[in-house]
């Protein structure tokens, strides 16, 4: 028996609430006349939330109604081939404020902030949890794309700036009805809408352009390591080093001297980055037997990311190690640099096939993937003088450098596209984006009435509706 659940559940409804605070648009742009401003909770019958099934006795089933999760939303929509998890009929009818409707927005609340989706009658039925709210009952004052696309811009970072701490970012459902929304006239927020669609769809044709020409770089990098490193003889790599340590597992030391000790923080792109750095106290022993010494090559020994363990960072003269100790999430792998240019080495432990090597060798318990020296010290190497390792790593940086460059200005390009993405939004809802020709279009539809005029006309309807309910 599982009856009387939905009683536990508060149903916030505003249907018949009074629209108290419309005002103008308060823009300084002229021609904005029909626009106004209101709360998001006075034109909205109902902003709400879900639950969690298991809370209330209701099991996720492999089939049934579809269960929406944030990692479902794809672009502003529901991606059907990535629900996992379903509900029965039961406990779909017992959550009834949580059922989602064709046309619902659903606005992230919980974890990632702001993540918004317009449901779709495909995803019917379906339910969700109180990660989402659910925004129904404005279709009458704003276009359903018109209102998602609003919470997509800058509005939305008023709510992420309200987001309270705890297990994980929130905003409560007050935060949501409260937010200052823009409401156009119904056909000028039809014909912003495809306007920003259309850059969009440019705008997504470059990024996807410049994505491919990354996954092209990947694709040269390893052309280029392979080449450098192919039909040379090889050796385990356990021939080849003076001394291997894994990391000191203590996190503070009452005797001896502060040194700084390299945690996982203080890595960014596979190189060591002292600007955060953190001390230990250490004796003269330890100091010996944890200090990283220039030309040591760091392996990722333990972390929750599969691509992340393994990873080898080359200490050189310029990360400023003096007296830099490292923790346990680390082994250390010494080599006779008489003999051996550590740096060919930690090109050649970036090659795919080392990567493979490593992936299936790894460990993994309780969400940590964990790499064993003797997995690293197993891996063939190759076998050549010194002289030729230096040969070798000019000619893979020479290579390498061109490709860091281009790399670089696809990165900043992907940073303006999404600059220039938040800019559209930002003059479509300040009323900048539509040209004066397309406004006067707009205008002389004849479906075209002032914002003002329509919600004037639903308050009335609103304020009868309570009155017969008081009647």
């Amino acid at each position: 028996m599982k009856s009387g659940k939905s009683s536990l559940i508060m149903v916030e409804d505003n249907k018949n609430q009074e629209i108290k605070k419309i005002k103008p648009y308060q823009g300084s742009d002229k021609g904005k006349e029909d626009w106004v401003e209101c709360l998001l909770g006075d034109i909205s019958s109902k902003i709400t939330k879900g639950s969690t099934p298991t809370t209330y006795g209701y099991k996720y089933q492999n089939e049934g109604i579809n269960f929406i999760k944030i990692e479902n939303v794809v672009k502003g929509r529901i991606e059907l081939k990535s629900i996992h998890q379903f509900i029965s009929e039961e406990a779909h009818n017992s959550q009834k404020r949580s059922q989602l409707k064709e046309g619902d927005v659903l606005f992230s609340i919980a974890g990632t902030i702001g993540e918004t989706c317009l449901i779709s009658k495909d995803v019917l039925p379906a339910n969700t949890n109180q990660a989402f709210a659910i925004i129904n009952g404005f279709n009458k004052v704003l276009v359903a794309d018109f209102l998602r696309k609003q919470l997509d811009s800058f509005v939305s970072r008023k709510l992420k700036a309200k987001a309270r701490g705890g297990a994980m970012n929130n905003v409560s459902l007050t935060d949501l009805k409260e937010l200052n929304v823009v409401i156009p006239p119904l056909v000028e927020q039809k014909a912003i809408v495809k306007k920003i669609e259309e850059l969009f769809s440019s705008l997504d044709s470059g990024i996807a352009d410049l994505k491919k020409a990354q996954e092209q770089l990947v694709i040269y990098r390893q052309a280029v390591l392979k080449k450098a490193f192919e039909g040379h003889p090889e050796i385990p790599f356990e021939k080849i080093i003076e001394s291997s340590q894994n990391g000191i597992a203590k996190r503070k030391g009452t005797d001896g001297r502060e040194i700084k000790v390299l945690r996982l923080a203080d890595i960014t792109n596979l190189e060591i980055d002292n600007s955060s750095s953190r001390s230990i106290i250490l004796k003269d022993n330890e100091l010996v037997k944890y200090k990283l010494n220039e030309g040591d090559l760091i392996v990722i020994r333990v972390n929750g990311s599969v691509d992340l363990v393994g990873r080898f960072i080359h200490v050189s003269h310029k990360d400023e190690i003096e007296l830099w100790a490292f923790c346990d999430h680390f082994i250390r792998f010494s080599l006779d640099l008489n003999k051996c240019m550590s740096k060919f080495y930690y090109y050649f432990f970036q090659l795919s096939k080392v990567r493979k090597f490593i992936n299936h060798n790894m460990v993994s318990s309780a969400g940590q993937n964990t790499v064993s020296q003797g997995t690293i010290k197993s891996i063939s190497v190759p076998l050549i003088s010194i002289q030729e390792q230096h040969q070798i790593v000019q000619e893979i940086e020479s290579r390498l450098s061109v490709c860091d460059k281009v790399e670089e200005s696809i990165v900043d390009s992907l940073a303006k596209a999404e600059a220039l993405r938040q800019s559209i939004l930002k003059k479509a809802f300040e009323g900048k984006l539509l040209t004066e020709a397309e406004i006067a279009q707009c205008k002389a539809d004849k479906d075209y009435e002032p914002a003002s005029v329509l919600l004037a006309r639903i308050e009335r309807s609103r304020n009868e509706r309570i009155k017969k309910g008081k009647e």
